[in-house]
């Protein structure tokens, strides 16, 4: 499914049957296809986060400190592989993973290190974390008990988006309906607790990587978002409470009126999805909030200087698209994590088109355009079938379950991989204007021995605790995941008693059991 980019130029006819005043409105005011706030960027600037994280909590910690320095308005963490699957630094299947895409946490001395010095009843933070996000947030929660910050002070996201890791990445640890049940216990305890916190970024930027098409990755993103929806539901939480701190994250990729589109059409689904299938009349849980990262999919090893192009048109798309926070990939990332001079560099491109370019003066000033609005209506019309068509298989669960959102997934994939190979689609530096490169860019390495001393600091941690506190705290973990108690505050006093990370997990293993895909 694709929109109609072969098509040379766009007439009114091309909008025939769409109605300005139902389709379109005003900023600010419902479908919000033109941005959820009436004076957008004017009003607020989107969010400059910048992706960071690697090694050790103290390196990752002196890179977020330098970073807010130069202007960031956000910070937003990236964690090892290790972390996100729920393993200590320590365990064997941790070996060559510790700190390498992402910064190493094991337990709350490893999260206080990571945020020393640095304020968080103060500073919004976004998680890159899915299904650990419930002991990340736990060990967020008490490093800000720690820095005497009233929870109600705290702002920003996990990602806690568990059915995108099924179908597009991969690191999931429990089965499908044991995730749903940990993200409403996090919806429910945060809405008591932590209401300015978003309590779920709900991705179709990794079903991008993977290589979805635009019209897909808002299918798909808008379906796993029907499945949490409905799922809080289910327990009894209120639409227009919960609804409003849904937050979402999209790709912005290559094609650059197609991603404006896309970004448009998505913020009227949602709001027409909330307001007709679940009854929400509360504004704020209408709109639909999302973060953006530029596509790391498109990177090149070759001729990386290319990249700095393609991220600039690509975060222009999602400002041009009315995004509410936005990341810039570095030049070097197809290559290694981005240098410090990269990652800067990605921060200027966002603050050049804040306060050079002019376009967050008006508020979408692409709306009216011919063509941005018949491929608006066009993305709304094909994800709309999609997401029928996945309503026929028996909704989202049963789909995953099934492997049929997999299998689009793969078979979009494959065919844009054909184009590539064959030339059809030009990738500059790559099967087209190839040069023969002789100087290779300084990329960022970890140091090796980094995954020895940090291993060595979570025994550490264990070595210097009350055992007896420790695995009472972790018995009352797993009695709430086998009786149905919310599991947020038994996982926040266990870390309080430096239960780690690995030692949660596996308490829910335990209790819920791991997926196997089929």
């Amino acid at each position: 499914m694709t929109t109609q980019n072969d098509k040379p130029v766009f007439t009114a006819a091309d909008l025939a049957g769409f109605d300005p005043a139902v389709d379109l409105g005003a900023p600010g005011a419902f479908p919000f296809t033109r941005g959820i706030q009436p004076t957008m960027y004017r009003g607020r600037p989107w969010t400059m986060r910048q992706y960071a994280g690697f090694a050790t909590a103290a390196e990752s910690n002196s890179r977020y400190r330098y970073l807010l320095s130069q202007g960031v308005s956000g910070l937003s963490v990236a964690f090892d592989l290790p972390t996100q699957i729920g393993y200590d630094s320590d365990h064997p299947l941790a070996a060559g993973e510790v700190g390498r895409v992402g910064v190493a946490i094991d337990s709350v001395e490893d999260m206080a290190v990571l945020f020393d010095s640095i304020p968080l009843q103060s500073v919004s933070t976004s998680m890159t974390i899915n299904a650990t996000a419930i002991i990340l947030l736990s060990l967020y929660v008490a490093v800000a008990k720690r820095q005497g910050a009233p929870l109600s002070s705290l702002s920003g996201t996990i990602q806690n988006d568990v059915l995108k890791e099924y179908v597009a990445r991969g690191t999931y640890i429990y089965p499908p309906r044991a995730s749903l049940r940990i993200i409403t216990d996090i919806f429910a305890f945060c809405e008591q607790e932590i209401p300015k916190w978003n309590t779920i970024s709900i991705s179709g930027y990794h079903i991008r990587e993977a290589g979805s098409t635009a019209v897909q990755e808002v299918a798909f993103t808008l379906a796993n978002a029907v499945a949490y929806v409905q799922a809080a539901v289910d327990t009894g939480l209120d639409v227009n409470s919960f609804g409003q701190r849904l937050s979402f994250f999209f790709n912005a990729h290559n094609n650059f009126l197609e991603e404006v589109a896309k970004f448009r059409a998505a913020r009227r689904m949602w709001a027409r999805i909330m307001k007709e299938r679940f009854g929400a009349t509360n504004m704020k849980a209408l709109q639909l909030r999302f973060h953006t990262q530029t596509a790391g999919s498109t990177l090149t090893a070759q001729q990386s200087d290319n990249n700095v192009i393609r991220v600039t048109m690509q975060a222009l798309a999602a400002v041009l698209g009315g995004t509410q926070s936005l990341h810039c990939n570095g030049r070097d990332e197809a290559l290694a994590l981005p240098t410090e001079a990269s990652a800067t560099l990605a921060l200027r491109t966002q603050q050049v088109i804040l306060h050079e370019s002019g376009v967050a003066d008006i508020v979408d000033p692409l709306g009216g355009s011919y063509a941005i609005e018949a491929m608006t209506s066009e993305i709304e019309a094909q994800a709309t079938a999609l997401l029928a068509e996945i309503d026929a298989q028996g909704g989202t669960l049963t789909a995953i379950e099934n492997g049929v959102i997999q299998r689009m997934i793969q078979d979009s994939a494959y065919t844009a991989q054909q184009s590539i190979d064959a030339g059809e689609s030009i990738v500059v530096g790559v099967n087209k204007y190839v040069t023969k490169e002789k100087i290779r860019p300084e990329v960022f390495r970890v140091d090796p021995v980094i995954e020895r001393e940090q291993a060595d600091r979570v025994r550490a941690v264990r070595a210097g605790r009350s055992q007896t506190d420790t695995q009472a705290a972790l018995g009352a973990v797993e009695f709430a995941a086998r009786n149905g108690g919310n599991l947020v505050p038994p996982i926040i006093a266990a870390v309080e008693k430096h239960a780690t990370l690995g030692e949660v997990a596996d308490t829910m293993r335990r209790a819920f059991g791991e997926h196997r895909e089929s």
